[in-house]
């Protein structure tokens, strides 16, 4: 019998122990769960502002003269069309449309890309570009080992890091990446997170991390009540009910090799009028195709009357008890004080309804929980 793998740990694992932190197995990681309350974690990140390690996400350089063409035959987006300093949510599908992963790629140079994979999904998007780079002049680099990533997040972020920095980040775009120091330390500063509010995440060294949160925890905005504070050490339990109630896919869950970005309500990331063919491109026309005559099922938001709540799995059913979907995520939200889900559902299911109205329910363990449903997001910032 195969020994299990031992959970790889982040620079930061020293760290997050002496917090305290409840800690996971996540993707072959040991990483924080919670430090304390998840409920405060979260409304730390909505009200105030939140640190996060990233460090499990799979970083891969992709470097030289036909990189960007690459990437346009490799991913579904046009990604030779992205500006240096720039980056671009897209994705990684197979020859049948299905997708392997969701990606954030930024250019850092003119012929320098940072492809940012899924922790459980980066050897198989490695593997790919690998095996897709061939007859192109681009080096494909697993550059894994060489990043740590730190996340701020929440609407005092551009605030804490303003002390430590001398970039402008009013100055930064959202989706853009810039290079900078951050207390000292060498890194990326890019716009971009899970979380549904404003934010940076910090590409640095592996070994520059330990030094990097220190300065970020010691850092001081003015608090919820008019006082000094600092970041709230966050893991990665309220990082699932941010990106939920922001509306964003996890994949395993609402993305996954059976489901197109067409089904995920993402079509928009495919871009056909891209220079080339593409791998899966056939295979993506006929989704959208499909998607846009009569869609099978739809990727909707769930809000639930009673107590119970939606998990992964659970069937959704009509006012007949019939099945018509199945909850791809749920959870208690804070913001909303009530349990939500995401949940791909027949399109005669999927529009908008009040829970005494709409007929659909979420089979809990045995118990109807009436739903509403509901347009995604289900929060959306104040910007």
């Amino acid at each position: 019998m195969t020994e299990p793998a031992t959970p790889r740990r982040t620079p930061l694992d020293a760290t997050h122990r002496e917090l305290g932190a409840a800690m996971t197995d996540f993707a072959g990681w040991e990483m924080p769960l919670r430090y304390g309350s998840e409920r405060e974690e979260h409304r730390a990140v909505r009200e105030h502002v939140g640190l996060f390690d990233l460090s499990h996400m799979g970083e891969i350089t992709v470097h030289g003269p036909a990189a960007g063409e690459l990437l346009d035959h490799a991913l579904v987006g046009h990604i030779s069309a992205v500006a240096p300093g720039r980056a671009r949510y897209t994705m990684i599908c197979d020859a049948d449309g299905g997708i392997l992963d969701d990606l954030i790629v930024y250019r850092t140079a003119g012929d320098t890309f940072l492809v940012v994979a899924n922790a459980a999904n980066a050897q198989v998007v490695l593997d790919a570009l690998r095996e897709r780079a061939a007859g192109f002049d681009v080096e494909v680099r697993d550059d894994r080992e060489a990043y740590a990533l730190l996340a701020v997040q929440g609407p005092r972020a551009v605030e804490l890091l303003s002390g430590l920095t001398g970039v402008e980040l009013a100055a930064v775009k959202y989706y853009a990446g810039v290079p900078g120091t951050v207390a000292g330390v060498s890194a990326m500063i890019a716009r971009t997170g899970y979380t549904g509010e404003d934010g940076f995440e910090l590409f640095v060294a592996p070994q520059d991390a330990p030094a990097l949160w220190a300065a970020l925890m010691e850092a001081r905005v003015t608090g919820p009540e008019g006082t000094p504070a600092g970041p709230v050490p966050c893991g990665l339990s309220c990082r699932d009910t941010l990106r939920l109630e922001a509306g964003m896919p996890l994949y395993g869950h609402e993305l996954t090799r059976q489901t197109s970005p067409f089904e995920a309500g993402l079509g928009r990331v495919v871009r056909f009028d891209k220079p080339g063919d593409f791998v899966g491109r056939a295979a993506l026309e006929a989704a959208a195709r499909r998607a846009e005559a009569e869609p099978p099922r739809r990727l909707v938001g769930l809000v639930c009357d009673g107590r119970r709540v939606p998990r992964a799995g659970h069937p959704v059913v009509n006012a007949e008890g019939t099945v018509v979907g199945e909850v791809t995520s749920g959870a208690p939200s804070p913001t909303l004080g009530r349990p939500i889900a995401m949940a791909y559902v027949d399109a005669a299911h999927a529009e908008p309804a009040p829970a005494d109205a709409s007929g659909v329910a979420v089979d809990v363990r045995g118990t109807r929980e009436s739903c509403a449903v509901v347009a995604l997001p289900f929060y959306r910032r104040q910007r």
